[in-house]
Order: structure tokens, then sequence, then C-alpha cells
């Protein structure tokens, strides 16, 4: 017999050497493509948003609406790629959610809005202001939030600490943003009395200019002196509200009024605006029972950049907070993980790959049931070499170690294994009828079905494949399910035309005995064996039967159709 096209690369692996360097080499390129694809929950979806703020100060909220929401929304809606359109109008300024088409360039879409928004501001009312546009992204959500709280602490204190431990954490190069949640800020208080001003001829306006005008540096030119050059800086911020107090901010009979002589200049916190208590609840009973009440606290919400791993990040924040808790954190001052996004996704995908494994295993033992261990043992060792092929290109495509891709090879293990199956089978079959040498029993059997086999995986990739154009959010977000299963069938065709003909050459051949060998240790042959006689016990009677009929009544298919053409099933009988 001719080899075919799958004979012969079976053949140039089976006698190949290097064929099992290969495959360890598939192994160790697979494991370490698995360390560095990151890990996270959910897969990265592009959705460009943007929200846009613009002020119109004075007007009501009706006439926002009218003067300024509405054109805008109109003018944002001719753009191309723009989903949707949401705006709130308030008293004095407007804000616009804008939402473009799910998998449009983030770049592109925020330079056509910006340059939209640009060319039609002669048209907006006057006073409006210029608009800040700020976009949204799945990374904006924190990884990590990590949250300082003290019996013996105040808010404000506890966000001075924050500050200080924000920008420790902001220099760790994949860290995108840092926000502080709860707390209060260091502010100057001026409380004006009106009497003093009126009898040192103050008033408000120019007071307030007077305070914005101080508290500011600019430079003030070039002193020259022989060949040195000095720059010189005229002003200086404001530090402390021994400055604000000392400001001179207005003359009266020719003396000059500070600030503090007509107002009651204080330092410390500002008004609180939102509140953040932290505090154990019944589910932590040993906790509970230490601290039993709710304590003030400020939350550090650290997000990531794009493509970076969530569970190194986390990890090496962590690290490094710990380090740093001895000298900027005291120790009554504690210290809580209140969200942890790398550790969950990194507990997810490890659970992911366990039920991976399990399904391999159990795969395996259906196997060794019907061909014994040898067979077994060939699959086993095949599905692992097309997965690590598989997790080693996604690490090329971008992608990360999430729910959708490994829910895809978990999906795909049984259709994976069928192309190592079949030659695997195939291959035992005829090592056991022994018509031929074992060389060529292999080429043999790989050339009975390897056409079949390629058929039929680019035949479930075709029905596969499709998913991943559906449109919407569901798309993206569903498509390395269908693009992680298409690579892994192409995978396992390979590995099943190259390592699997070499494992089952290896260890499903017969040993040849030099010599005589007794009868007992003779193996049996194919029709000898216990599934063969039970199988043929079941199928020798139809097909007898069978025989028997098309001797004496013909053809039984055409006897059914001449039985639905005479009772009027044309139709059916038509073909």
């Amino acid at each position: 017999m001719k080899d075919g096209f799958a004979g012969n690369i079976a053949k140039a692996f089976i006698q190949s050497k290097l064929t099992i360097l290969l495959m360890i080499a598939f192994l160790l390129i697979g494991g370490y493509g698995t360390f560095l694809i990151p890990r996270e929950e959910e897969p990265q979806i592009q959705v460009p948003m943007a929200d846009i703020f613009i002020g119109y100060p004075g007007a009501s909220p009706k006439d926002v609406e009218t003067k300024v929401a509405a054109p805008i929304e109109k003018m944002i809606s001719n753009i191309k790629g723009v989903e949707y359109v949401y705006s709130t109008s308030m008293q004095g300024q407007a804000m616009v959610i804008v939402q473009f088409n799910v998998g449009e360039d983030v770049g592109r879409s925020l330079v056509k809005l910006y340059s939209e928004l640009m060319k039609n501001m002669d048209k907006m009312p006057q006073g409006v202001t210029l608009p800040l546009i700020k976009t949204r992204a799945i990374d904006d959500v924190s990884v990590l939030g990590l949250t300082l709280w003290s019996d013996k602490y105040d808010d404000y204190q506890l966000k001075q600490m924050g500050q200080e431990l924000a920008n420790e954490i902001k220099k760790i190069n994949d860290v995108s943003d840092v926000n502080i949640i709860g707390g209060r800020n260091r502010e100057v208080k001026v409380l004006l009395d009106k009497n003093k001003m009126a009898e040192n001829h103050v008033d408000f306006l120019s007071l307030s200019k007077q305070i914005q005008g101080s508290n500011m540096q600019l430079p003030g030119g070039t002193l020259l002196q022989k060949d040195t050059a000095f720059s010189v800086e005229t002003g200086n911020f404001l530090t402390s509200s021994d400055d604000v107090g000392n400001l001179v901010v207005g003359i009266n009979q020719q003396q000059p009024v500070y600030l503090k002589q007509i107002a009651k200049v204080d330092e410390g916190a500002e008004t609180p605006n939102q509140y953040v208590l932290f505090g154990y609840g019944k589910a932590d009973q040993a906790n509970s029972r230490v601290f039993k009440s709710n304590y003030p606290a400020i939350t550090l919400s650290v997000a990531k950049k794009k493509g970076a791993d969530a569970m190194k990040l986390s990890e090496q924040i962590l690290g490094k907070v710990e380090h740093l808790k001895a000298s900027l954190v005291p120790n009554d001052v504690h210290l809580t993980v209140t969200r942890n996004y790398g550790e969950s996704a990194s507990d997810k995908v490890s659970e992911l790959l366990f039920h991976l494994f399990i399904a391999i295993v159990v795969v395996t033992v259906f196997v060794m049931l019907a061909m014994g261990w040898r067979g077994g043992l060939v699959v086993f060792l095949s599905v692992p070499v097309t997965f690590a092929l598989t997790l080693f290109a996604y690490y090329f495509m971008h992608y990360t170690l999430n729910r959708i891709t490994l829910f895809a090879l978990v999906f795909i293990t049984g259709i994976v294994v069928d192309d190592s199956i079949i030659i695997a089978e195939n291959m035992h079959r005829h090592f056991k009828m022994k018509k031929l040498p074992p060389l060529q029993a292999a080429i043999y059997a790989i050339n009975e079905v390897g056409n079949p086999t390629i058929l039929a995986t680019f035949t479930v990739i075709a029905a596969v494949l499709p998913m991943a154009f559906v449109s919407g959010m569901m798309g993206p977000y569903m498509s390395p399910m269908p693009i992680g299963a298409s690579i892994a069938m192409i995978l396992s065709l390979i590995v099943a035309l190259t390592l699997t003909p070499y494992l089952g050459y290896i260890f499903l051949r017969e040993k040849e005995n030099h010599g005589i060998t007794p009868e007992k240790n003779k193996p049996k042959l194919l029709e000898e064996t216990r599934i063969y006689k039970i199988y043929r016990s079941f199928i020798q009677p139809l097909l007898e039967t069978m025989d028997l009929y098309s001797k004496h009544c013909g053809d039984p298919v055409r006897i059914i159709i001449d039985v639905l053409y005479q009772s009027g099933c044309r139709e059916n009988a038509a073909f």
C-alpha cells in the first residue's frame, strides 16, 4: 500500500530519535507559558467609554438640558462607532456618558470624540466651560483594596498615613492609579468677621483675589553678576495657617490690614463628605469579640495597567506594604486586605487547571478499560502536550488565564482526545492482527484513519469557530472559547499525527520474541479476544438475517422507497 500524507508524517516521527525530545520540549514551553500568562477572573473586553463634564454656571437643570446636554448628545451621535449616549443635567453642569461599539479602537475613538466636541464648541451658549473628558475602562476597577483602621486615630490622621503609603505604592511599575476612599484632607479655614471687614474697608471679592494671588510662585527673571546668572522667583506658596493669617489684604489709614485682623484662621481637617468605617461581623466570631465596634478607616484602591498580572501585582504590593509598615504605619493602626482580585483570580484559575487535570485522568481511565494500560498511557502523554502547546499559543495571542480561556480547554477535552484515541486504537488493532510487521502495520493503520481524522477535526472547528463572530459585548467576552478550542483541536491533530504514532509504536506493538515461545505465553489474536467474541455474537445474527432478506426480497432500502412511492409520498421517495 502506498503511504499517504498522514502515513508519511507518522513514519518520519516514528523513525526519528528526536521525537521524545520534541515532546519534552513542548511540555516545557507549555509550562513556561503557563507561568508567563497573566491571571485574572474575566477576559479583557475593549469597550471605549468616556464621561464628559461641561459646566454652565448659574443655569438651572432645565436650561442645562435644553442648551447644553441635548445639543451635545446630537453632535456625539453623529460620530461613527458610537453606540449609546446618556446625559444627566444638574444645577450649573451636565455629564454626558458616551459608549462606543465593542471592539472599537480606544485611541481613535477618543480622538474622534475630542475633535467633534472642539469643532462644535462655538455653537454652545456663552458662559459654557471647556469640556472635561475622562475615559473609563475595565482596568479602572481596583485589583487590591487596603484598609487602614484604628481605634486611636481619626480618619484625618489615617488619611495622612494613607497618602504616604499611596505615594510608595505608585512607584511599582504595573500600578496605574491609587485612589484613597474616605478620610479628610488638610485644610486652612478662613472665617471672616463682617464687622471688622467693614471697619477696615475690606470687601469679600478683593479679599478672595488677594488670597488667590498670594498663593503662587512665578519666575521673576535672571540676575547677571560677572560670569554668573541667578534665577529669581517671586512669591511663594502658602504652607501653613500662619502664612495665610499674615497676608496683607488691604490698607486702612495708611496701615496694612492683615487677614488675621479681620478673620479667624484655623488649620485642620476639612468638613467630611464621605465616611468609611471598618468592623467585623458575626461570621468572624474571634475578631468580633475583640473589636466590638465600627472604627474610622480609609481604603486604598489600587488599579493595574492593561495586561498586567493581577496575582503577581497583588503579591508585589503586599510585600512592599509589609516592608513599609514599620516606618509609615504605627503599631496601633491595623491594615486589612479588604479586596484581593489577584488572589481570587489565582484561586479560580488553579481550580480550573485542577479540573482540567481531572478530565484528562478520567478520559485516560476510560481508554485503559478498552485498550489496556498501554493505550491509556499513550493518550495520557499525548493530551498534556496538546494543552501545553495551546497555553503557549495563548501567551503569543496576548490572552490571559481566566475562566473563559480555561473553560475552553475543559470543554474541548473530550474532542481533543478523539484524534489521539482514533490513531492509537487503530494501531492497537493492527498490532493485534499481526498481518504486517510492526512499522508497516503502524503506517497502514494511520493511513486508514488519517484522512477521516483530519476531516472530522476541521468539521468540528467549522462548527465551533463562528461563535467568535457574535456581535455585541458577548462576542469579545466569549471569543477566547471558540478561538482557544479551535487552536487546541488543530494542535491535537498535529500531535495525533506526530507524537501519538511514536508513542503507540513504542507502547502498543507486541515485543519480538527470539526463540521458541511457550504456548501459554503467546498473545491472543484479535479474533480470539473476549470482546471480539461478544461483539461477533451480537452482530453476526443481524448480518445473516439482512443477507437472507436481501436474497429473497431484494434490497431493503429499495423496498422502502417503492412502498413510499406507491402510497403517494413521492416527496419523501424522490431522493
